[in-house]
């Protein structure tokens, strides 16, 4: 284990800040038998520490660390259980909801920008996190075009800050769903004087034709068996002479399946897509008109949103145990390391049914 670790510049009991010490020697067994399972298990047991685990993660994943270590039977079990049924479908889709989502309002409203965006901020001309995602909300709006009184839905509307800050700021009415009760109540409470309703929603089960539709931040919970019938069910309630914007975390690979602790902890059900996928779930059905990268950005949210989080645990740590803010933590810092190692992209992509007339221009 340690000459693994090695291969990443990380010393067991170093002095760095990514170096880790062991508190407990079962670690290494831990590790070595469970993989991601058992390393982060361990760490929410105390069962090892690192004063900079962003960095240690950034390290670890740029070495492809994970590679070294031999998969369980539990994983080779899981991927093949991925293969036969669809854990994404329609009687689950509440799941993710209930278990990552609906964990507490006050937990998000800590952590979180002003405005409640929980997607990847756009750090191009900010200098805090409220600054970025006032200038995510925007940058979506440009892209689409928008234009007052036309009619947006939003998929996965979270607590409804894009719809709120496109009725204020760009004059349109809309409809946002979203899988987690909790979003509704308080989605609901935000928005409320504005043209605009939040309701508790499948995407399977949407209505009506709609200007534009957007996603900020839902695609990576679809599953790639149901990657063509989410966008099937888009182009169906899409005006012909609209645009639909896909703001989704994205993978290097095409994958069937997510991080195993990840799975259990914090995002059920869920993957992020490849570019391939991506490609195939559009194909005859949107032309793609532009394909926006900017991952390192998300690197810097999920630290301001750590940063948050950790400074506002002392309230917080009222209604939440000392395991959730290790469980928390390491959510939160790991996927900082991710996307600073670039092994997670973030991407925004702006389709149209049949071609915007003229073409279209990138903005950014």
């Amino acid at each position: 284990m340690k000459r693994i670790l090695a291969l990443a510049d990380i010393e067991v009991n170093g002095e760095r800040p990514w170096d880790i010490r062991v508190h407990d020697e079962g670690f290494y067994h831990r590790v070595l038998s469970h993989g991601s399972m058992g390393l982060g298990e361990a760490y929410m047991d105390g069962w090892w520490e690192s004063q900079q685990l962003d960095e240690f993660f950034y390290r670890a994943l740029k070495a492809d660390l994970a590679a070294k270590i031999r998969s369980d039977w539990k994983t080779s079990l899981r991927i093949l259980r991925e293969i036969v049924v669809n854990p994404q479908r329609r009687s689950k889709a509440f799941e993710i909801g209930e278990h990552h989502y609906d964990v507490g309002n006050d937990l998000f409203q800590a952590m979180l920008d002003r405005r409640m965006v929980y997607t990847c901020a756009y750090w191009r001309n900010a200098q805090t996190i409220d600054e970025a995602q006032e200038a995510k909300l925007d940058l979506v709006c440009r892209k689409m075009r928008l234009k007052p009184g036309q009619k947006v839905l939003d998929i996965g509307c979270g607590w409804g800050s894009f719809l709120k800050f496109a009725a204020e700021k760009y004059g349109v009415t809309g409809v946002g769903i979203t899988v987690s009760k909790e979003q509704v109540k308080l989605g609901r409470q935000l928005c409320e004087g504005l043209p605009i309703r939040i309701e508790p929603q499948d995407y399977r089960d949407i209505e009506g034709i709609y200007d534009h539709i957007v996603s900020l931040g839902m695609f990576e919970h679809v599953g790639y068996k149901n990657y063509r019938t989410f966008m099937r069910v888009v182009s169906r309630h899409l005006a012909d002479d609209g645009l639909f914007l896909l703001d989704t975390i994205g993978g290097e690979r095409s994958v069937r399946r997510t991080d195993r602790w990840i799975e259990k902890y914090i995002f059920p059900n869920s993957m992020t897509p490849s570019i391939t996928q991506i490609g195939t779930a559009i194909e005859g059905l949107f032309i793609m008109e532009d394909w926006h990268s900017f991952g390192a950005d998300y690197d810097r949210t999920l630290m301001a949103w750590f940063r948050d989080f950790d400074e506002h645990w002392k309230s917080l740590q009222i209604h939440y145990s000392e395991s959730f803010y290790r469980m928390w933590k390491y959510y939160l810092l790991a996927c900082a390391g991710s996307f600073r190692a670039r092994t997670s992209q973030s991407w925004q992509i702006v389709l149209s049914k049949k071609g915007v007339e003229g073409g279209y221009a990138s903005v950014r």
